[in-house]
C-alpha cells in the first residue's frame, strides 16, 4: 500500500506546486485562454468574461506530477514497471501533445478554437488506434470484451477487432472529458473520482491474482491510478471556482486517454461508461443537441446550449451550483460502478471459498 500512497502524495504535491509555478509563468507571458463571447448562430452564452486572462495549459502540471509520482513510487522494493503501463503512459503523452499543440495555437491566435480543430478528431482517432494496436502487438493484454473481469462477458474479438474496439473507447473517452472541461474544476473533480475507482479495481486485482489473472501487473496500474488521482487533487487547489488556471486540451485529452487505458488494461471496458457517467452525460447532450437540430431542419434545439452544463448556466444556475451538483452525479455514478465491481468480486470470492 505504501507505494500507492507515495505515488498519490508526490503527484499531489508536484501538481500543487507546479500549477502555482505555471500560473506565474503563463501570466507573465500572457498565455491565457480565449473566452467565447457569442457563437456563429448568435446564441446566448454564459457570461464568462470575468475569466478573461486566466492562464491555460495547466494539464502540463498534471501530467508532470503523474510522472513524478509514478517514478518515485518505483523506488520502493517490489514495485516493477510493466510494459502495458509504459505503453499507456506513451499513449497518454501522445494524445496530450495534440491538445498542447491546439492550446498553443488558440492562445497565440487568440481564438476559442485551434486552427486545426476540424482535423483534430481525425488525428486523435488515428493516435487512439495506434495506441490500441501497440497494446495488442507488444503486451499480453486480453482481447475479450469485459465488464468486471476478462471472462465477463468474455466475448473474444481477436487482435484486429479488439484494436478497433479499444481505439474507439480511447477516442470517445478523450472527447467526452474534453467536452466536460467547460466549468472551473468540473473535469478534474469528476476525473478524480474515476481514478480512485481504478486504483481500487487494480489493487483488488493485485491482491487476488487467482481471480484476476488476465490483468498484467495490476499493482503498477494501481500506482498509476493513484498518481493521476493525486495530480487531479493538487491541480484542483488552483482550478476550483473561481479558477486561477485551466487545464486546457492538453489536460483534458491526457486525462481522457488515461481513464480509457486504465479501463482497457484492468479489463473493465463495459464498466467505463458508468465510471465516467458524467462524461457520458455531457457528450451525450452534445450528440442529442446536434441530432435534434439537424432532424428539425436546423430550426429547433433540445437544450438552450450544449454541453448540458452550459444549458443549466444559461437557465439561471450559478456556476458553482452546476459544478457541485455535477460532481455529485459523478460521485454517485462511480459509486454505482464500484458497487457492480465489488458485487461481482464478492460472488467470485465466495465461489472460491
Amino acid at each position: 500500500m505504501i507505494p500507492l500512497f507515495l505515488s498519490g502524495v508526490v503527484a499531489a504535491v508536484v501538481s500543487l506546486v507546479g500549477s502555482r509555478w505555471l500560473i506565474t509563468l503563463l501570466r507573465s507571458r500572457g498565455r491565457s485562454q480565449p473566452i467565447l463571447q457569442r457563437n456563429a448562430d448568435n446564441l446566448v452564452v454564459p457570461d464568462h468574461q470575468h475569466k478573461t486572462g486566466t492562464p491555460t495549459m495547466g494539464g502540463v502540471a498534471i501530467l508532470a506530477a503523474v510522472l513524478a509520482g509514478y517514478l518515485v513510487s518505483h523506488a520502493r522494493a517490489g514495485v516493477v514497471f510493466s510494459n502495458q503501463t509504459l505503453i499507456a503512459l506513451a499513449g497518454i503523452a501522445a494524445l496530450a501533445s495534440v491538445g498542447l499543440v491546439d492550446d498553443i495555437i488558440k492562445v497565440r491566435a487568440r481564438r476559442n478554437r485551434g486552427l486545426f480543430w476540424k482535423h483534430k478528431g481525425y488525428i486523435t482517432l488515428a493516435m487512439s488506434m495506434l495506441v490500441a494496436a501497440s497494446l495488442v502487438a507488444f503486451t499480453d493484454i486480453d482481447t475479450r470484451v469485459s465488464l468486471t473481469r476478462a471472462d465477463v462477458p468474455g466475448w473474444e474479438l481477436g487482435p484486429i477487432g479488439w484494436t478497433i474496439w479499444a481505439g474507439a473507447i480511447i477516442f470517445c473517452t478523450t472527447n467526452a472529458v474534453n467536452v466536460t472541461d467547460g466549468l472551473d474544476g468540473l473535469a478534474a473533480g469528476s476525473a478524480l473520482f474515476g481514478f480512485v475507482a481504478f486504483a481500487v479495481i487494480a489493487f483488488t486485482g493485485f491482491r487476488n491474482p487467482e481471480l484476476y489473472e488476465a490483468i498484467v501487473n495490476p499493482y503498477d496500474l494501481a500506482v498509476l491510478s493513484a498518481a493521476f488521482a493525486g495530480a487531479c487533487a493538487g491541480f484542483l487547489w488552483w482550478n476550483a471556482a473561481p479558477a486561477q488556471i485551466f487545464m486546457g486540451d492538453v489536460g483534458a485529452l491526457g486525462i481522457g486517454a488515461a481513464l480509457a487505458l486504465l479501463a482497457l488494461t484492468t479489463n473493465t471496458q463495459l464498466l467505463l461508461p458508468l465510471i465516467c457517467g458524467l462524461n457520458v452525460f455531457e457528450i451525450g447532450s452534445v450528440g442529442l443537441q446536434m441530432g435534434v437540430f439537424r432532424a428539425s431542419g436546423r430550426t429547433r434545439r433540445l437544450l438552450r446550449l450544449s454541453p448540458v452544463h452550459h444549458h443549466f448556466e444559461v437557465s439561471g444556475w450559478p456556476e458553482t451550483r452546476v459544478i457541485i451538483r455535477f460532481w455529485l452525479i459523478a460521485g454517485a455514478s462511480v459509486a454505482a460502478a464500484l458497487g457492480v465491481y465489488i458485487a461481482d468480486f464478492t460472488d467470485l470470492a465466495g465461489g472460491r471459498g
